[in-house]
């Protein structure tokens, strides 16, 4: 494979997303009263547990994240609009917005926490949507389950058949596993030392992320999957 690609879809972006990802959702669980921002699955099912022992106070807080990270998916499909019409590409733009909630979020108390999450969990969704892929692989760098199915997938047709570009791609998805899991570790040591303001740790990640994709494209002739 011999293209050009957008530097969104490099391996260096999707390990930077992942460290936030991981971040993130280490913060939110730990730090915002055991809510994920990330995995909606737990809250959707935290929330029916809730709601069928009539505890509405507590399944509200798993619901309104839920809801949040839905109309983040809304918000980066939005963002398309303005793909070629400014300078900044769109991807740039949704993580722009991710900065700015996250440095909103390190600011607000922990009485407001059902907020916090909510915020959390809305750039969860613009994350999500804006960054599908490394190298044309579709690749999730805020959860883990579809990256978990495919590394094991691509394991498997390796030692099946002895599949070298299966092996590349099974680094690849367990890579991103490893540095999600990185994320939460970094996560839980800077909630210790900086309490609310370490989700700002993530605005930095996503800075860098930012100044990157100035880079427009990006040859993968000397890439990972050569």
């Amino acid at each position: 494979m011999n293209r050009k690609i957008q530097m969104s879809e490099t391996i260096l972006i999707g390990v930077l997303l992942a460290i936030s990802g991981g971040f993130m959702d280490a913060y939110s669980y730990i730090f915002r009263d055991h809510v994920f921002a990330n995995a909606q699955t737990g809250n959707i099912i935290l929330f029916g547990i809730y709601l069928s022992e009539g505890n509405i106070h507590e399944s509200i807080k798993y619901f309104w994240p839920v809801i949040a990270f839905a109309f983040g998916i809304i918000l980066a499909d939005f963002f398309r609009y303005f793909e070629n019409k400014y300078k900044l590409h769109w991807r740039q733009l949704s993580v722009l917005i991710e900065i700015l909630i996250f440095s909103v979020v390190a600011f607000i108390s922990t009485e407001y926490n059902l907020l916090a999450n909510s915020l959390i969990s809305l750039a969860c969704g613009i994350q999500v949507e804006s960054f599908r892929k490394i190298y044309s692989h579709p690749i999730a760098t805020t959860m883990c389950i579809g990256n978990l199915r495919s590394g094991t997938e691509n394991l498997y047709n390796f030692l099946m058949y002895r599949d070298e570009f299966s092996l590349k791609k099974t680094r690849l998805y367990f890579g991103i596993i490893l540095c999600f899991v990185f994320g939460a570790i970094l996560g839980n040591i800077f909630i210790e030392l900086f309490a609310s303001k370490a989700i700002l740790m993530s605005s930095i990640i996503l800075s860098i992320v930012f100044v990157l994709m100035f880079i427009e494209e990006f040859n993968p002739e000397k890439s990972f999957f050569k």
